[in-house]
């Protein structure tokens, strides 16, 4: 009888400890370190910090104005453009609207005297009463006058409508591209987030391009881990994982994998043996909302994936 109940209680501990190892054999444990999406805040116009609203660890939703470059020169030039723009359309109404009848009646009655004075000194070159200078000035008032009288009379070509239409439209690209200089002097956050970094001060110039400010979207974080190529086959994309920091005594967060890397690493290098084949490595990337952003970049973490 007690050999009986030894047999037993050894028999139960053998599944007992097998099904201990199939539970292992199916749980992934890795470990990396939290990482948050950086975004880098530049500038695209040149000028000096006016003003910074935001320091390191600010929270930002989108839209708020974090830093403004003083845009006076840009405001100059944005009022010459705006002048010489309403001086285009002006001109190109003319072009549209052709001359006023009042030009048309000046020019003709001028082309009028011109041509009876240049006949009467016709006359009088003949019979030598005048000199060919005179003769030849009043040619010259009577050509000058008809071709002004005819061209007021057509009106402009086509060609010429369509060349002040064309310094209309010049002149209205400068007066939006000085336009979005005065907006790009505001810089906005692109997205919610914290500011982590704060690279220059009021006062400083800066350049067209230089990174003001980082920000960094903490709602939701990144855990990257690496698991081997014989554990690969039980990651799949969708796969739920717990992730756990020190700090918080182990309370997991819950992760979803995004990524699965379709290029292995070597580590700690490339070896050919069978055996060190095993050592192949795929990063895995796991998603975690962090909406209280108790989750920190830079923060070591453990993840634990079943395969399920």
């Amino acid at each position: 009888m007690r050999a009986v109940r030894f047999t037993m209680t050894m028999l139960g501990l053998l599944v007992l400890a097998a099904g201990c190892g199939g539970d292992s054999e199916n749980v992934i444990e890795a470990s990396g370190t939290i990482e948050g999406t950086d975004v880098n805040i530049g500038t695209e116009v040149a000028g000096r910090v006016r003003t910074l609203r935001v320091d390191e660890g600010a929270r930002v939703t989108a839209g708020d104005t974090l830093a403004i470059i003083d845009d006076i020169d840009y405001q100059i030039q944005l009022r010459q453009a705006v002048a010489n723009l309403e001086a285009s359309a002006a001109q190109l109404r003319l072009a549209e609207e052709g001359w006023r009848k009042e030009e048309i009646v000046q020019a003709e009655a001028n082309f009028s005297t011109a041509d009876a004075d240049y006949k009467r000194m016709k006359d009088l070159l003949a019979s030598q009463s005048i000199t060919q200078k005179q003769y030849d000035d009043a040619y010259a008032r009577y050509v000058n006058a008809q071709q002004t009288f005819e061209k007021l009379s057509r009106g402009l070509r086509k060609d010429e409508v369509l060349t002040f239409r064309a310094r209309r439209d010049q002149a209205e690209a400068q007066v939006d591209q000085l336009r979005k200089k005065v907006r790009d002097c505001a810089l906005l956050a692109p997205t919610a987030g914290t500011i982590t970094l704060k690279a220059v001060e009021p006062g400083e110039f800066v350049m067209v391009g230089a990174n003001l400010l980082r920000l960094t979207y903490l709602d939701i974080v990144k855990l990257t881990i690496y698991v081997s190529e014989t554990e690969l086959g039980n990651v799949r994309l969708g796969q739920k994982a717990a992730v756990t920091i020190d700090m918080e005594g182990g309370k997991p967060f819950e992760g979803t994998v995004v990524y699965i890397s379709p290029v292995a690493e070597f580590t700690p290098k490339n070896v050919q043996t069978k055996e060190e084949r095993t050592k192949l490595v795929f990063g895995v990337k796991i998603e975690v909302p962090n909406p209280q952003g108790i989750l920190k970049p830079g923060m070591p973490a453990d993840a634990r994936l079943s395969a399920g």
